[in-house]
């Protein structure tokens, strides 16, 4: 019934514009509208794209992996970058968790927000059109305007909303990511150059890109510029330390979209571009060593970093840095339960981690502090408050049942089918998120309430229930019934192995640098179900 009512008003041809250019809207009535209702009109517009959002759970075909709803317009012809959108089952989920975190994130910063709500809020809605962007772009040039757009909205909110040392976080967060994305757009340039000499026509489309032939040392040095820039927003262990500034200053509304969704900008872009783009470099033992061995030391290193914060926001803030290695695991895991784990985790890690800065705003709403030694014992006197945080918790930590579980062992079993030493290894990650979760709970909610603010502390408000039971909804169902999710993302993950297991394999970092080495001539994925000669056909041309 609702596929059908969908096909009748033309659903798939105007739903993915309408996602990006509604909330652009959005900040003109913002803008425009009086400061007192700027917040009202916020919540209520992204609540209509969220809802606008859903209907893509029934209109994508869970049976295809290929690009669906694909539109394309000529932006700069002359330069060949288009207006090209489209959607397949690793961006469908990360347009629905953007929808869902920044409709909720508007709404939990109503007590928060107290000064120029305008200019907030216009941020907030240009944000959410700027994330929904770079994951429906399937142009390379249009993809990288959308993935610095997501900056300047960012960098405002933390600098103007954020703590006593928000100049300095803002800062080093743009400096961070804007040098690390410069290295993609020497990436981007490169490759439409070669493009347009291979094709004939100047071209920045993602399916024509998939048609470059790169040698491997190509390849090595273009996987570095993209990696560099990705790693940075995962953000990979050493590039992360941007991040726990960002987040304790920002205010809660900006840590929640940070948290949920520009973190998953840097991890989308390994599966969308990384792994497709540069098969060869992205299978190369080195190159996998490497970013694997990154990612077990970002898990057990932000784990017991996390352990000794005295700042509830900065401890959540180094165990994203934490669940993003093991997103990175699963990647480079280059398996289907690998993949498939990593972006379950992903989508867990948007919700739970959110939901951890949620409650930690509303206690800062409450107390005006962050510090875990200033509660104690609050469980008493906000039982429904320390329900949610013990099951947001839960979740962070991958308790069996909820979504954090379903996440973390797919990503380690993925591991453990091609590199079982580095999946134990990692497993202690899981041991460690206990050890610092787990005190830091007992500290806030169940110690003696021996301090009297605490004895006062008011327990979640109607609107707070209303922000957190969906996410703790989806908490719970996606740990109990993970396969709706799984069934839409596989078909899609299985076209990017199939592509990488399809290039030529990349034998030793030497041979692959060595001069004169072979093109490696990819195909395309629409191609790959039509090839039977993938390991046996010439698949290299003499390098000039």
């Amino acid at each position: 019934m609702m596929t059908s009512l969908l096909e009748s008003i033309g659903y798939v041809g105007w739903v993915l514009h309408a996602l990006i250019w509604l909330p652009i809207l959005g900040v003109g009535l913002v803008l425009w509208g009086e400061e007192e209702v700027a917040k009202k009109v916020a919540f209520w517009w992204s609540m209509g794209v969220l809802v606008l959002s859903l209907g893509l759970w029934w209109a994508f075909d869970p049976t295809q992996g290929s690009m669906q709803m694909e539109s394309s317009t000529p932006w700069i012809e002359t330069w060949g970058v288009s207006y090209s959108l489209g959607i397949d089952g690793i961006s469908l989920f990360m347009v629905l968790l953007t929808t869902l975190t920044s409709a909720l994130a508007i709404l939990g910063s109503f007590n928060y927000i107290k000064e120029r709500q305008r200019a907030f809020y216009a941020l907030m809605l240009l944000l959410q059109a700027g994330v929904v962007g770079v994951f429906v772009a399937t142009d390379l040039m249009l993809f990288y305007v959308f993935f610095e757009l997501t900056l300047v909205p960012m960098y405002f909110i933390v600098g103007i909303w954020g703590g006593e040392r928000r100049i300095y976080a803002a800062i080093k967060f743009f400096l961070y990511t804007a040098l690390g994305s410069l290295l993609m757009l020497v990436g981007i340039l490169y490759m439409a150059f070669t493009a347009n000499e291979l094709l004939g026509f100047p071209t920045f489309a993602y399916a024509d890109m998939l048609q470059v032939p790169l040698t491997g040392t190509e390849q090595l040095w273009l996987f570095t510029a993209f990696a560099l820039a990705f790693s940075v927003k995962v953000p990979v262990f050493p590039l992360h330390t941007w991040l726990p500034d960002a987040h304790v200053e920002a205010p809660t509304p900006g840590s929640v979209v940070l948290a949920a969704v520009l973190l998953k900008m840097g991890t989308y872009g390994f599966l969308r571009f990384l792994l497709p783009l540069f098969p060869v470099a992205a299978q190369h033992t080195t190159v996998v060593y490497v970013m694997l061995v990154l990612a077990v030391i970002g898990i057990i290193y932000t784990a017991w970093v996390a352990a000794v914060q005295p700042d509830a926001k900065k401890l959540v803030a180094y165990t994203s840095v934490a669940h993003m290695g093991f997103v990175l695991l699963g990647i480079f895991a280059l398996t289907v339960n690998g993949l498939q784990g990593g972006l379950i985790v992903m989508i867990s890690h948007g919700i739970s981690t959110g939901a951890l800065f949620l409650l930690l705003g509303m206690l800062y709403e409450r107390r005006h502090t962050r510090k875990i030694e200033d509660f104690g014992g609050i469980g008493r006197v906000a039982p429904l408050f320390a329900t949610v945080f013990v099951l947001t918790a839960l979740a962070s930590i991958g308790l069996p049942g909820t979504s954090g579980f379903v996440g973390e062992f797919l990503a380690l079993l993925g591991v453990f089918e091609t590199h079982p030493t580095i999946a134990i290894i990692a497993t202690l990650g899981v041991i460690f998120a206990a050890y610092y979760m787990l005190p830091m709970v007992q500290k806030i909610f169940f110690n003696a309430l021996d301090k009297p603010e605490n004895r006062e502390m008011q327990d979640l408000s109607r609107r707070e229930m209303v922000i957190l039971a969906p996410l703790c909804a989806l908490m719970i169902w996606i740990g109990w019934n993970p396969t709706p999710i799984l069934e839409r993302m596989e078909p899609s993950v299985r076209l990017v192995l199939e592509r990488v297991q399809a290039a030529a394999p990349a034998g030793t970092l030497g041979s692959v640098l060595e001069p004169g080495s072979s093109v490696v001539i990819v195909p395309a994925p629409a191609d790959l179900e039509a090839s039977d000669d993938l390991d046996g056909g010439d698949r290299s041309t003499d390098d000039d």
